[in-house]
């Protein structure tokens, strides 16, 4: 595949002339994407992090988490129990088992259980019951 160095410097020319931080163009089968301070990987997560290592102190080290993390599958609000006043499926100390169903995350009025990916010990629940929840964001630790 041939690309046209020409419609590169353009998009880069829009960027700047806009005050734009992403464009892309799609023809036919070609697709082309440029963007500012950005590095992205085609079918692969990105992960943008904007912490350096000189800022790294004791302070902030305690935040970095140690253990098996469990993350949430969606985007929603995560509760604690199956419904309010109910018992909460897990709490810290508690053992599990993978495949148990470690919280609920609603999303679009659908209740969908979150299961466990391991077995383990509940260390910590790092959302609170309500509280809403991105793709990917650690909702439970295991020892």
């Amino acid at each position: 595949m041939k690309i046209d160095k020409n419609i590169i410097k353009e998009l880069s020319d829009y960027l700047k002339e806009f005050n734009l931080t992403e464009i892309e163009i799609t023809e036919k089968d070609t697709k082309i994407k440029v963007s500012k301070n950005n590095v992205s990987i085609s079918n692969q997560p990105q992960v943008v992090s904007n912490l350096t290592t000189s800022s790294l102190t004791s302070d902030n080290a305690q935040a970095i988490k140690s253990g098996t993390e469990i993350t949430s599958p969606i985007i929603g609000t995560a509760y604690h129990a199956p419904e309010p006043g109910a018992k909460k499926f897990v709490e810290v100390g508690k053992k599990i088992k993978k495949g148990d169903t470690i919280m609920i995350v609603e999303a679009m009025k659908t209740m969908n259980h979150v299961p466990s990916t391991q077995d383990g010990i509940v260390k910590e629940i790092c959302v609170e019951d309500g509280q809403p929840v991105e793709f990917g964001q650690t909702i439970i630790i295991l020892e």
